[in-house]
């Protein structure tokens, strides 16, 4: 995870996504408006974050700030400061020391009986998986076993990553990390100001349990109030497009971003997925 985030952070330096002053003579308040000015400046989705971000800094300019210090100094003192995500869109809070490891794999159980899927084929479960998720506001979708160990041999290789969502005025990049089964989306933005607070737009949980069958089934919780529907299913195809597609262009962008973060262009990830069209 602190790899994950080193390689993270020195993107947005190299990029310069987020900078901020530290002069010793500056108060915390003043140097909150600089940093906010920054964001001002460098971000065109500020706008839609202003006011939590207001918020933030009026109750503690000094929290702010530390916010803003462990974005791009992830690692201090010789340990992270970054965490494991949380459960879809609760409330973050301090986590247990035995709770700090990975995030358990979530299960299919949780969802249905896995007693009525035994005798079924691997057709019929599709069919029933995807019939039971046309009245749900969630994604859902089907992988081949092949597909589903490509793509989780690729998110060990690249666990972090950014993807462009577009939007009307342009494109708004959000960040994907995998935990155990899981994708988590968060837009970059939240990530920069909250941090370990930022809650996930998207989480994409994958379940294997009936991977005797040749199939893998995919269910994504999205948070409407960030992402429409067609928003966040443009966010899985983005997934699949690098993770599971054999484009050489797409998996050097992954190799860049994970191997050679100063060398990582935002503009030529655009150009990857620019000619997308949300429905």
């Amino acid at each position: 995870m602190a790899c994950a985030q080193k390689v993270f952070s020195r993107v947005f330096l190299n990029n310069s996504l987020l900078t901020t002053s530290r002069c010793i003579s500056m108060s915390a308040s003043r140097r909150a408006e600089q940093a906010i000015d920054k964001l001002k400046e460098e971000n065109p989705f500020y706008s839609k974050y202003a006011g939590k971000i207001a918020k933030l800094q009026q109750t503690s300019a000094e929290e702010f700030l530390d916010r803003v210090e462990r974005v791009v100094n992830p690692i201090k003192d010789g340990r992270s400061q970054a965490r494991s995500y949380s459960e879809l869109l609760n409330p973050k809070k301090e986590l247990q020391a035995k709770e700090q490891g990975e995030i358990p794999h979530k299960k299919l159980s949780d969802i249905m009986k896995l007693e009525l899927l035994a005798d079924k084929s691997a057709e019929e479960v599709a069919q029933i998986w995807l019939e039971y998720h046309k009245t749900k506001e969630a994604l859902a979708a089907t992988l081949t076993t092949t597909q589903y160990e490509t793509l989780m041999s690729r998110a060990k290789e690249h666990p972090v990553f950014l993807l462009p969502l577009p939007r009307s005025e342009g494109f708004e990049f959000i960040m994907l990390q995998f935990s155990a089964n899981t994708v988590h989306f968060t837009p970059l933005l939240a990530y920069q100001v909250h941090h370990e607070n930022a809650p996930e737009c998207l989480t994409l949980v994958h379940y294997t349990e009936v991977e005797d069958k040749g199939l893998v089934l995919m269910r994504g919780e999205y948070d409407s109030k960030v992402l429409t529907a067609q928003e966040a299913q443009c966010l899985a195809n983005e997934l699949q497009m690098f993770y599971l597609k054999a484009d050489e262009n797409k998996l050097r962008l992954l190799e860049t971003f994970t191997r050679k973060p100063d060398e990582f262009k935002h503009m030529d990830l655009i150009k990857e997925v620019e000619n997308i069209q949300l429905a």
